[in-house]
């Protein structure tokens, strides 16, 4: 017998490209096709999986399908639920502000900073706040950086240190002015309640105090952070998931050369 999963009903829909009615792709144009999955807090059993089913309905799932699911514990189920999404999005009104960069290899980097500052160009970097991650930081900055993409340490026109997690945003501020830096990297992973929102925030607030927003660079990164919320808090810049030590790098050198043609 069946499970369910497929369906032999002929679905009559337009299957050419409008991206002014774009929907998710499974296998066919304009199908909707998606897969989302999520956790309950009540126990694993059948009328557990009708609730996760009736509630795909609810965020606008044609004919969900509770593919999986399991009990985390005695209180709470995991779920995995496919459905065809009957929302369309106007792709041609979207407008999302980001880092407009020409990303340079390494060597590239290098070069320009040597041409068009004569010195390495010093960068500091820490998860800041009560975050003990070290992950964004580390891809950022360690030499050996991440995915196939070397870490700003292996740059040799750029000088950093990497301060690790769980830095205060005064402490930060005090290494970054001991060590005479260009530019501030801050990596933000924990974002539960907006507890980076606040911390991005306060960090701002305590450079305009003490009169240093000006002197450096101010970028930011984590998997919450774009760069128009960047902008928003004050920020120069802000990189999301997807970008690596080289797009960071060739921002920080074009930006500090656009500043210094200016000064």
């Amino acid at each position: 017998m069946s499970s369910g999963l497929y369906s032999t009903r002929k679905n009559d829909f337009d299957k050419t490209l409008d991206l002014n009615r774009l929907k998710p792709y499974g296998d066919t144009m304009n199908d909707g096709k998606v897969q989302l999955s999520f956790t309950l807090p009540v126990s694993d059993s059948e009328v557990s999986v009708e609730a996760a089913r009736q509630l795909a309905l609810k965020m606008g799932l044609v004919e969900p399908i509770v593919t999986y699911h399991a009990p985390l514990d005695k209180s709470f189920s995991f779920f995995v639920v496919y459905g065809s999404l009957s929302h369309v999005v106007d792709y041609t009104q979207l407008h999302v502000e980001s880092v407009d960069i020409n990303r340079m290899t390494m060597e590239e980097t290098d070069l320009f900073i040597q041409q068009n500052f004569g010195r390495k160009i010093k960068v500091i970097g820490a998860s800041t706040g009560t975050d003990a991650h070290t992950v964004g930081i580390d891809a950022i900055i360690n030499m050996k950086g991440y995915a196939g993409h070397f870490g700003l340490e292996r740059y040799k026109m750029i000088e950093t240190i990497n301060l690790g997690s769980q830095v205060t945003n005064e402490d930060f501020i005090r290494k970054a002015v001991e060590f005479d830096a260009d530019v501030l990297l801050v990596s933000q992973t924990v974002t539960q309640k907006n507890i980076h929102i606040q911390n991005l925030t306060e960090l701002v607030e305590l450079l305009e105090a003490e009169h240093l927003r000006k002197r450096f660079l101010l970028i930011i990164g984590g998997p919450r952070i774009s760069h128009e919320l960047a902008k928003e808090l004050g920020c120069d810049a802000g990189f999301g998931p997807g970008k690596y030590a080289d797009d960071v790098a060739s921002y920080i050198c074009t930006e500090l050369s656009a500043r210094k043609q200016l000064a």
